[in-house]
């Protein structure tokens, strides 16, 4: 599943390419994602006038002319591709998993402007639209959601807080879209390396020294994960044929079995599963 930092890939290539372009056309070609696409989604969104592309946590959210938006999640394989009449790159996907190209099956959903069009692909069909008739509705839709990693409220009163006389470990904690919004999988085992912070600790047990850690460096891995591109951990390039890089600078993701990266460190990386996720972490350095 893309995590916070390929969404915000996502966000930019759309913000870039579609703001302040007017809807021309959409054609639904399956109304069965995770949630079913209204019958009047085509006549709603024509004419409509896109204002800006912004992002919250795993969530792309369109505002559209007249004080509405819809939000788009992109569950589990959902890809965002767009095909630019006036340029001929072969490169289409803006997003993380898959192909880099168009492909030729599962095809929800098209979105078309004067020059370019946006097709939705889920094989999955884990993604959905949503729309959002105001922007107190919008607010509404993310109450259940904590902080993002990079809001002044993911701070050390709110997470001393959240943590206080829980039992639950750290890394289910982090994966937790009700305490943090955004952090996923891949993410959670690079940030608890980089506070040596082993996953299965009770969050009761952290101290604040590594409470403060976890925040600083929440917004360091996920800032140069988005720095570079997101993580590539298949064949996934963007519109412009270049693929995400921070796979390059994984220190315990899908290391099983490799020494530590950490100088002078004498542990090797292992692999357990918690919370039914695979989770990496140093045998040594991490406590």
């Amino acid at each position: 599943m893309p995590e916070l930092p390929e969404v915000e890939i996502v966000k930019q290539s759309l913000d870039k390419n579609i703001t302040h372009k007017k809807v021309k056309k959409v054609i639904v070609r399956n109304r069965n994602l995770r949630f079913k696409i209204p019958i009047n989604f085509e006549s709603y969104l024509k004419n409509k006038k896109v204002i800006k592309v912004d992002r919250f946590s795993k969530y792309l959210i369109i505002s559209l002319s007249g004080d509405a938006y819809y939000l788009i999640h992109l569950g589990m394989s959902g890809t965002i591709h767009i095909i630019n009449k006036k340029k001929s790159s072969q490169f289409t996907n803006t997003s993380f998993y898959h192909s880099p190209f168009l492909p030729k099956k599962h095809n929800h959903v098209e979105i078309i402007f004067d020059s370019l069009k946006v097709i939705y692909n889920d094989p999955r069909r884990f993604g959905f639209f949503q729309f959002i008739k105001s922007n107190k509705d919008l607010k509404k839709r993310f109450n259940h959601l904590g902080p993002e990693p990079f809001d002044k409220k993911f701070n050390i009163k709110y997470v001393l807080a959240f943590f206080r006389e829980k039992n639950k470990n750290i890394k289910s904690f982090l994966m937790d879209q009700r305490f943090v919004s955004g952090v996923g999988n891949i993410y959670a085992s690079e940030i608890l390396f980089l506070s040596k912070i082993k996953p299965n600790k009770k969050v009761k047990l952290l101290n604040k020294i590594e409470c403060n850690l976890l925040i600083k460096n929440s917004k360091k891995i996920l800032r140069n994960a988005i720095k570079k591109g997101g993580s590539s951990i298949r064949d996934f390039k963007d519109t412009h044929g270049i693929a995400g890089s921070f796979q390059d600078n994984f220190n315990v993701y899908q290391r099983e079995g490799l020494n530590c990266k950490r100088k002078k460190c004498k542990g090797k990386i292992i692999k357990k599963i918690i919370t039914n996720r695979s989770t990496f972490f140093c045998n040594f350095c991490q406590k």
